[in-house]
């Protein structure tokens, strides 16, 4: 069975998801598991799907800032 194949753009989004999802992990001393549960459930997974284009082109380090700063505006508590 082949694998279905995707988009460049959607192939883009899918690496950032997860290069972002590793150093909010690192930044806030969590499992990479630890931290997409995190994101999840505070809609930090939501907003990074909704806003990853412009997340993927600024520095690492601000567009985790902004992730937390989202999640913590809906409950999250790191």
């Amino acid at each position: 069975m082949n694998p279905i194949p995707i988009d460049k753009t959607t192939s883009d989004q899918i690496s950032f998801t997860t290069f972002i999802i590793g150093e909010f992990a690192a930044a806030y001393k969590m499992s990479g598991q630890n931290a997409y549960r995190y994101l999840k459930r505070y809609g930090g997974m939501d907003y990074i799907a909704d806003c990853w284009w412009a997340l993927h082109i600024d520095n690492p380090f601000w567009a985790v800032r902004d992730i937390y700063k989202v999640c913590r505006n809906n409950g999250g508590y790191r």
